[in-house]
């Protein structure tokens, strides 16, 4: 009779086990169904990560930096949020609006297919008449004033380093912000025809003037449509030296730009 009941113990223990290992593993899959469903409105309503793969906004990013784009800053159009065919959009293609702010750096669609992604600086708005004059940025015919500061150093055409002319530039509007002249105030799209904005559309240039297609280059990017702005770039997540792929954490202590995570961008 002990024996039995010994057996038949194990066994209730044994099941009381099996339900404690079931509700736990029911309980992980809801708490980790819930972050998924969190993370997924999240990047599809408020912040999308993005990362630099190119220098045309060098000073100010920087080719290996991770970033957060709000989403919502601008509104929502048919190329930031899915499922967009259902929602009613206004005449500009946006849902929400807010217009861009001159001096934003914005993630964008590429005119040209509708589909790339592009990350330059808001620096003309619809109506605004944009020139460069030996390296000099007009707006609206009134030169934009620029300060020359200490050199920077970044790689020249031939991916060698180099130091480069470096200038604060403020912007109509009150926004300061770096850029460089890596060929002098005579690179290719230093002097250039007067572009006049039309309306709906946005001018698009990169901080690091002579290594940037961007508005400038009307056959490349040219004007972009206001619908075509996915986000509003807000914050560094973090960085690592170019060339070096994140997923290589063994390389973190030497690799990674430890000032630069979880700074703001201007």
């Amino acid at each position: 009779m002990e024996r039995a009941r010994v057996d038949h113990q194990t066994k209730h223990d044994l099941k009381a086990a099996e339900t404690g290992t079931w509700a736990s593993i029911k309980e992980t899959l809801k708490v980790g169904g819930q972050a998924l469903l969190i993370a997924l409105v999240v990047r599809t309503l408020l912040f999308q990560p993005f990362n630099i793969p190119s220098g045309s906004l060098v000073p100010t990013l920087l080719i290996g930096d991770y970033l957060f784009v709000s989403k919502y800053s601008y509104g929502y159009s048919k190329y930031s949020l899915p499922l967009s065919e259902y929602l009613p959009f206004t005449a500009d293609g946006r849902v929400w609006a807010a217009n861009p702010k001159r001096g934003d750096i914005a993630v964008f669609k590429l005119p040209k297919d509708n589909a790339t992604d592009y990350i330059k600086r808001v620096i003309g708005l619809p109506g605004d008449k944009i020139q460069m004059k030996a390296g000099l940025l007009y707006i609206n015919d009134v030169p934009v004033k620029r300060e020359k500061i200490a050199p920077f150093e970044t790689t020249g055409p031939y991916g060698e380093q180099v130091k480069v002319e470096q200038y604060l530039e403020t912007l109509p509007g009150g926004v300061t912000h770096r850029v460089i002249e890596r060929d002098g105030d005579n690179g290719y799209w230093d002097n250039t025809e007067p572009y006049t904005v039309p309306e709906g559309r946005f001018f698009m240039m990169g901080d690091n003037r002579d290594n940037s297609t961007d508005s400038r280059d009307l056959s490349s990017v040219g004007f972009v449509p206001f619908e075509n702005f996915v986000g509003r770039a807000e914050m560094i997540f973090f960085s690592i030296d170019e060339g070096t792929p994140a997923w290589q954490i063994w390389n973190w202590p030497a690799k990674v730009r430890w000032g630069r995570l979880f700074t703001t961008i201007h």
